[in-house]
């Protein structure tokens, strides 16, 4: 009997086993054997995307060696809990408690980049609903998900532009525009969803509305121009998955990075695996699930001139329990001309389009993002240079 046949038989009988033999013999099949290639994926990806099929081609692209998972410890890390602030203070008329809100979030905008809030105004059962609506949608099929062109053909798995393993993000998500939300196709036999999530965007488009009202007049600006180029026609809901997975220790859920928006707010599960970079190391944050929790973007950071920072971040993954996210982004329509409020600027004027180019751009030839550093202002006397 072929070792093709043997792996087969195998995987049919001994299913639990599956993800470490998968990356044992893989390379083997890659070259020998395209009937046992096509079975290991059919396993791998229902109702998963074929992440563990891409983990093991990247490694042997790259020479990285597949069967070492199996000794590797995973790294505990201390969890840190971000600022926390009531935004009760914001609505209850008393001034001094107003005060003391704006003072906590243009705070912890600028010392941490991220920070939580309770008191946000968005109820818990809709934070539920949208919660399970978000989980029946992940447990079809890869291929409905893949093929469906559901939410606006939204559907994104992995990294395509990936070279190596530790560029791979080991998750899947819906990227959905928020003026594709009402339509009545968006969401094709997922009903209860598009009216569910339909309210879920209003609630968030408020609240990030109301934090970037408060950061901007902190900037001693009146201006309502921020917040009046992003709208429900330019900004976006993600819904993301991270499926457990076998080589945690080798990859990311998601990737280091920054948001290249105005701010983001998320909604987060109790599994926990998100991390960001405080005072030049790598913190967890610790799960509040009374809380959502709010990060600055790039487009933040330049318009304050760096008083406001977009701090970068990344999602672990786990060996034992998948994740679920929803992520909701305050962007600017593409033209939006994205400047500093004060002078001199230490970034040079960009439009919401030219930035997501060059990322795209840098991505590609990279493998990274760059961002706000290929746009800094020139100005010797301001002591900067671009990249």
């Amino acid at each position: 009997m072929s070792i093709c046949a043997i792996v087969i038989t195998f995987l049919r009988t001994h299913s639990c086993h599956f993800f470490v033999l998968s990356l044992l013999v893989r390379p083997y099949i890659l070259n020998k054997c395209r009937e046992c290639f096509i079975f290991m994926n059919m396993v791998d990806s229902s109702p998963n995307p074929p992440l563990l099929a891409s983990y093991a081609q990247l490694a042997r692209r790259s020479g990285e060696a597949l069967g070492e998972f199996c000794q590797k410890n995973e790294i505990v890390m201390e969890e840190c809990e971000l600022p926390l602030i009531d935004l009760g203070g914001l609505r209850n008329g008393n001034e001094a408690e107003k005060l003391a809100c704006v003072s906590a979030i243009c705070k912890a905008s600028s010392e941490w980049g991220f920070f939580q809030v309770v008191n946000h105004g968005i109820s818990l059962e809709l934070l539920r609903k949208m919660r399970t609506e978000q989980m029946k949608l992940f447990e079809s099929s890869f291929e409905q998900k893949y093929s469906c062109g559901l939410l606006n053909k939204s559907y994104r798995w992995g990294n395509q532009t990936a070279t190596t393993t530790k560029q791979l993000s080991w998750s899947e998500a819906f990227h959905v525009p928020l003026s594709k939300i009402s339509e009545e196709a968006c969401c094709g036999e997922f009903k209860s969803l598009r009216q569910v999530m339909g309210t879920y965007a209003g609630e968030m488009q408020k609240l990030a509305r109301m934090l970037a009202r408060v950061l901007v007049t902190n900037m001693g600006e009146e201006r309502e121009e921020v917040y009046n180029i992003c709208d429900e026609s330019t900004c976006f809901l993600r819904l993301n998955r991270y499926p457990v997975c076998p080589v945690a220790s080798d990859v990311f859920g998601l990737v280091p990075h920054t948001d290249s928006d105005f701010l983001t707010i998320l909604h987060q599960d109790e599994v926990g695996g998100l991390q960001l970079m405080k005072d030049s190391k790598w913190v967890a944050v610790k799960p509040n699930q009374d809380a959502l929790i709010v990060n600055i973007g790039d487009l933040f950071q330049a318009w304050s001139n760096d008083v406001y920072k977009s701090v970068e971040h990344k999602v672990m993954v786990n060996t034992k329990v998948e994740r679920y996210s929803i992520a909701y982004f305050l962007c600017p329509s593409t033209d939006s001309v994205i400047g500093s409020c004060k002078e001199p600027s230490v970034y040079k004027k960009f439009t919401f389009g030219e930035y997501r180019s060059q990322i795209q751009q840098d991505v590609k030839k990279t493998g990274h993002k760059i961002g706000l550093p290929r746009f800094l202002n020139c100005d010797q006397s301001l002591n900067y240079c671009t990249l």
